[in-house]
């Protein structure tokens, strides 16, 4: 009796102790899954961004009596130009007599590194979305928004630096105190020129993009599906 009594209780002490909660087979435990339609927008929020290695980001316009249709520039993520053939020469001849510097887009580093930010953007976007963790995806709108203000910022600053730092010496007009930097967005009176800044196509994709990528991120908290969530509600 003692040793049937002895090998029972050996033998409940020895049974592993039932798990409380469901079985924990197929738990994620590396981050909350996304729903297929969240992954889904990531991937189109990530390939819009192709969209910016073929269209402008940015648009600045001079106006004045003498050049009432205007001169413009376009600015893209790899280079600077004239919205005509002649248009950036021109600023370039007007840039001499207040003396600023010479519009070069070879000497402007950031048209040189831009492009491999966007593409890093386009495969991290991708990767999350294939990966599918909420997470990734956080992170990755993180970074895009992250690389957004540090392009303003940088264009801010390269404005400053090109509408403060005149060379006096060597202008034909010379006016004690004045600034010729243009707005980064809107409407701002340089002399008789006004100049017009604002986004262009380029940038309202990237917009889009992270409007797109943001409402992936809503749709995955709102859902919060993750792998063992069937598991969990048997």
């Amino acid at each position: 009796m003692e040793t049937q009594l002895g090998a029972g209780y050996l033998e409940t002490a020895s049974a592993p102790a039932p798990v409380v909660g469901g079985p924990a087979v197929g738990r994620d435990v590396s981050g909350v899954l996304m729903p297929g339609i969240s992954r889904g927008l990531t991937a189109i929020a990530s390939l819009l961004l192709v969209g910016l290695f073929l269209v402008p980001l940015w648009r600045v316009q001079l106006v004045a009596p003498q050049y009432p249709e205007g001169l413009g520039m376009r600015i893209g993520i790899n280079y600077i130009t004239g919205a005509t053939p002649t248009d950036l020469r021109n600023i370039n001849g007007l840039n001499h007599y207040v003396g600023m510097k010479h519009i070069t887009p070879d000497a402007i580093p950031e048209l040189r590194y831009m492009p491999w930010i966007v593409g890093g953007l386009i495969l991290c976007g991708l990767t999350a979305a294939i990966v599918g963790r909420r997470k990734a995806l956080t992170i990755w709108l993180g970074a895009f928004l992250l690389a957004g203000v540090a392009g303003l910022v940088d264009f801010w600053r390269w404005e400053y630096d090109y509408g403060h730092n005149i060379d006096f010496e060597h202008a034909i007009i010379k006016i004690p105190g004045m600034n010729y930097q243009p707005p980064l967005l809107g409407v701002k009176q340089l002399l008789n020129f006004t100049a017009v800044s604002w986004p262009d196509v380029g940038a309202w994709i990237a917009l889009a993009a992270f409007g797109i990528g943001a409402l992936a991120l809503v749709i995955a908290i709102r859902t919060r599906v993750s792998s063992g969530s069937d598991a969990s509600s048997r």
